[in-house]
C-alpha cells in the first residue's frame, strides 16, 4: 500500500453475503458510495448527493470476516459536481494479503440549504 488513507474500513459479515455465499456486489458498491460521499462532502464543504455510478468492475472476491478498505480520489470537478473514483481493497481476516475487489466512479452534485445545485467553489456560511 502507498501513503493513502481509507475513507471507509469495515468487516464483511454474514448478512453481507449473496445467495451463493460470496460478499454481495451491492454491499461493496454501497460501501464505496459511502466513502466517495464522505470525500465529496468534505471537499465540497456541505451536502453532496450521488447522481451517477459508472465503470464498475469486480476483479476479486472477499470472504466473510475480511476487512474492506475504500480509497477515493477526485478525478474531475465540474461547475456543481465532483467525480470521484473509488477502489475497494480486501485484507484477509487472519493475515496481511490484500486483493482489489471492486472499483468504480461516482458523480456527486453539491447542494445548498434549499437542495438546489451550488457551485463547487461556494462555501457554507
Amino acid at each position: 500500500m502507498t501513503d493513502r488513507f481509507p475513507l471507509i474500513r469495515v468487516t464483511a459479515m454474514p448478512t453481507d453475503l449473496n445467495p451463493y455465499g460470496g460478499v454481495f456486489g451491492g454491499w461493496l458498491m454501497s460501501q464505496m458510495a459511502l466513502g466517495a460521499g464522505s470525500l465529496a462532502s468534505r471537499e465540497g464543504k456541505g451536502k453532496a448527493v450521488v447522481v451517477s455510478a459508472t465503470d464498475f468492475a469486480f476483479p476479486g472476491v472477499m470472504q466473510v470476516g475480511d476487512e474492506l478498505s475504500v480509497y477515493c480520489d477526485i478525478a474531475a470537478t465540474g461547475t456543481t459536481s465532483l467525480t470521484i473514483t473509488a477502489e475497494a481493497i480486501a485484507r484477509e481476516r487472519n493475515g496481511e494479503a490484500e486483493t482489489k475487489v471492486a472499483q468504480g466512479t461516482f458523480k456527486f452534485v453539491l447542494l445548498d440549504d434549499n437542495d438546489r445545485p451550488r457551485a463547487v467553489a461556494e462555501r457554507w456560511a
